[in-house]
């Protein structure tokens, strides 16, 4: 059972009609779900989809998300998730790199419209349907021309070795690079983040991490077929309505960014609502303090009383490689990663960077054989970017990154590809991005803009908007600051150091 359609296939078979999702009063069981599954991946068999074609999603998480990324895989095609907050230049980008066959969208979501933006960033040349994902019935409508046979068929032709999924991540270059993960990969990490998460057919768990990333779809939706959870989706994070779900449907399971722990525990009303059915949290993306896994773990009123609370390290290219273990202490979680799971090696490297081996590192990036053999080495270690340090016990501590990513709520930030955007505006000669604390989002984003000789410096409002136009919401840089010049060193590398501090003297006073 190494191929996500064998073990959407073993969960019916085992759970039935327990719920495997249940969204705004609609409940699906693991019965109905592989029911649904099937007959969408009848619908995209009848719209031409051969084994190995991409299929992109961009949409923010519903059960209808899941029905259709699984059966992407039914149909023996990959799935390729974009990020809903994504502008349709960026989605565009990621259709035409991968020659996609469908795209599913929501469209309307956030007041945008996803369909007529998308095809005005591009002709889709590969591209055979563009399905909104509020119609689905429509998919399932075209797949009743295909027998069903037809479509089990599809489903049992996948090896564990085909690639499953296409996660993109942008590089230091600026441009995004798919990782390419088989299924027999994207298995294994949901199987283990379960077991040692503890996760069981009896967990309620909020899935509040975004089904496009590995975190909500790998160990979201894959671990639920892996272990037989009920997914309680949520396609924005609201507090209130978190809270209020914990308490109603007596949610056990809650993994996410340290920032939605911190607010919860300082939201307004919280004394109020009993969120004790919590027993498991998970979390990591951004450094945790100490005090929030302590109050975590603390009694109501001061804190969640959650009994296991876990941190762990992985990346898009390699989706778990470490996590801490119940039992661990406070500190230990709070401070550290945890040890290696089980099929990976960790080890450090030249200048103290941090390199990982094992059964769930990437295949490599799509049609980028260069940027896979310098994230890969000749004896398989996946060179991560990171600088940290291993204890005694093996436990991982990150320290510093060799790559100037930051992480914005939980979403990782790569500097370059914002300089990219922002170089290309009028009036801009020069600029550079770095992450800076920010007490809500754990990091965001500032600017550092050198004007054009002889140009008007644009405003900071000015820079910011035409952000906002090129790039998903949390890449946009919260802060920007007029400069004179870049500081750099000898070899014309900006001194990023320097641009963290504080405060600088040469930056001019608006």
């Amino acid at each position: 059972m190494d191929t996500i359609p064998a073990v959407l296939r073993a969960a019916a078979a085992a759970h039935g009609s327990h719920p495997a999702y249940v969204e705004d009063g609609r409940t699906l069981g693991y019965d109905d779900l592989l029911t649904h599954v099937r007959d969408v991946a009848r619908g995209y068999l009848a719209h031409g989809v051969e084994p190995g074609d991409r299929i992109v999603i961009w949409a923010p998480n519903s059960i209808d998300w899941a029905v259709a990324a699984l059966a992407v895989t039914y149909a023996g095609a990959i799935l390729v998730p974009a990020n809903s907050r994504y502008t349709a230049r960026e989605v565009a980008d990621l259709v035409d790199r991968t020659a996609a066959r469908v795209v599913v969208v929501a469209d309307g979501f956030l007041g945008r419209t996803q369909v007529a933006d998308l095809r005005a960033a591009s002709d889709l040349a590969s591209v055979r349907l563009v399905q909104d994902i509020a119609r689905l019935d429509e998919l399932v409508e075209a797949g009743e021309t295909v027998p069903e046979e037809t479509a089990e068929a599809r489903a049992d032709a996948v090896r564990p070795d085909d690639v499953a999924d296409i996660l993109f991540t942008s590089g230091t270059t600026g441009r995004p690079k798919g990782a390419m993960s088989a299924h027999r990969q994207t298995l294994g990490v949901a199987r283990a983040w379960g077991e040692h998460g503890g996760v069981g057919a009896e967990d309620r768990y909020l899935a509040i991490n975004p089904f496009f990333h590995s975190f909500g779809y790998k160990v979201g939706i894959i671990t639920g077929l892996a272990t037989g959870a009920t997914l309680y989706p949520l396609a924005t994070f609201d507090l209130d309505r978190t809270m209020a779900l914990i308490e109603t449907e007596r949610i056990t399971v809650l993994p996410g960014a340290p920032t939605i722990y911190q607010s919860l525990l300082t939201a307004p009303g919280r004394e109020h609502r009993d969120l004790s059915s919590l027993r498991v949290a998970v979390t990591g993306a951004a450094v945790v303090p100490v005090v929030l896994i302590e109050r975590m773990r603390a009694a109501a009123p001061a804190g969640l009383g959650i009994d296991t609370v876990v941190t762990a390290f992985g990346m898009t290219e390699a989706v778990v490689v470490t996590m801490a273990r119940a039992g661990d202490p406070a500190e230990l979680v709070a401070t550290t990663c945890g040890r290696a799971i089980q099929g990976m090696e960790t080890r450090i490297g030249e200048h103290g960077e941090l390199l990982v081996r094992g059964e769930y590192v990437m295949l490599g990036y799509l049609d980028d054989p260069e940027a896979t053999a310098a994230a890969i080495d000749a004896d398989g270690w996946l060179h991560t970017g990171d600088v940290g340090e291993l204890d005694a016990d093996g436990n991982l501590r990150i320290t510093d990154r060799l790559k100037d990513m930051y992480i914005c709520g939980g979403f990782n930030v790569y500097p370059a590809e914002v300089e990219q955007v922002l170089s290309r505006m009028d009036g801009i000669a020069d600029v550079a991005v770095v992450g800076v604390p920010d007490e809500r989002m754990g990091e965001v984003g500032r600017a550092y803009v050198v004007p054009a000789p002889g140009a008007a410096a644009p405003t900071p409002e000015a820079v910011v908007a035409y952000a906002r136009e090129h790039l998903a919401n949390f890449k946009v840089p919260r802060e920007v600051r007029t400069i004179d010049a870049l500081p750099r060193n000898l070899g014309g590398k900006v001194l990023k150091n320097e641009l963290r501090a504080p405060a600088r003297s040469t930056e001019k006073k608006d």
